[in-house]
């Protein structure tokens, strides 16, 4: 609003949010009210329209703006697994590369309703960083963390798991058996709140859409209304044959449903890094590598007054 408007009903001031007026016997809503002021007209209210969207990427709170009844949120993820270390070995017939780490769950274009005035908490999955956890050989990745909305009268609006970080067991060191990798996993959705399937919103142009055919609704990573899934496990790690053979890591789960990729892995040197939710990949071997960082989570969303 341009300026906050109210009127009087059984005694006590409420605030105008939705103003209409009849014309030719049909009642439409009022798009800018002015008033006279000193001779001069002044614009007092303004219908609400659809904020920007934000992009977040780490913990925060918000407040739900005067006006605002829902939450339209474009993409969510939970943050992504590390991918494995490598492993090399002297005279144990082979080397190791580390598995990819899992992708977080995901959640596109939906819209909730939430409570004007209320307490947003945007909780955001951080990425599984370390590759080296455990001892050498048999290393195991840290998992990603969950990314969660939820408001303060609202409740829980969902919750996203972070990928698993895969592992490795059996091997020994320097000389003995070479690892056997295992596999990681992908984030799970939980808590998931009421979808709103219908109702009409104003565009921050002040141009009218619906639920859920509005353009601006199936845009993003995921081109399709009220979409959710778990994410996906990395390639699991694999041994080549020979001593001193070069063994590449794997790749790391994409993450939104296979639109993002997932970090590389790599013939001898670090696993790539994940982005948005995604894997890291896993690390090479001869030498010995370091699996990459999975995707740090994320939460896109903007404001709107559905009616």
């Amino acid at each position: 609003m341009a300026s906050e408007w109210y009127v009087k009903v059984s005694g006590a001031f409420k605030e105008v949010n939705e103003a209409f007026i009849k014309v030719s016997g049909s009642w439409k809503e009022i798009q800018e009210g002015y008033i006279k002021v000193s001779g001069a007209w002044k614009k007092f209210y303004i219908a609400f329209v659809a904020t920007g969207f934000t992009t977040q990427t780490s913990t925060t709170t918000v407040t739900v703006p005067d006006g605002a009844n829902a939450i339209h949120v474009r993409q969510a993820v939970g943050g992504g697994a590390a991918g494995v270390s490598g492993a090399e070995y002297d005279k144990s017939g082979g080397e190791s590369g580390g598995t990819g780490g899992g992708s977080g769950a995901y959640v596109a274009n939906q819209v909730f309703t939430v409570a004007e005035g209320e307490t947003i908490t945007l909780t955001i999955g951080t990425p599984g960083t370390n590759s080296q956890q455990g001892s050498y050989p048999n290393y195991s990745a840290a998992s990603g963390n969950n990314t969660q909305l939820a408001g303060s009268s609202t409740g829980t609006l969902f919750t996203l798991g972070g990928g698993g970080g895969g592992g490795s067991s059996g091997g020994s060191s320097p000389n003995g058996s070479v690892r056997t990798n295992t596999a990681s996993s992908g984030g799970a959705v939980s808590n998931l709140g009421t979808v709103l399937t219908s109702g009409t919103f104003k565009e921050s142009d002040g141009s009218e859409s619906s639920i859920p055919s509005a353009s601006s609704l199936v845009a993003g990573v995921i081109t399709s209304y009220n979409q959710s899934g778990s994410g996906v496990a990395g390639v699991i790690g694999q041994n080549c044959g020979t001593d001193n053979c070069n063994q590449a890591g794997s790749n790391g789960g994409a993450s939104y449903n296979g639109a993002v990729a997932g970090g590389s892995g790599n013939f001898g040197s670090a696993g790539g890094s994940g982005s948005q939710g995604s894997g890291g990949g896993g690390g090479g071997a001869q030498p010995t590598s370091v699996g990459g960082a999975g995707g740090t989570g994320e939460i896109v969303y903007r404001f709107l007054r559905v009616t």
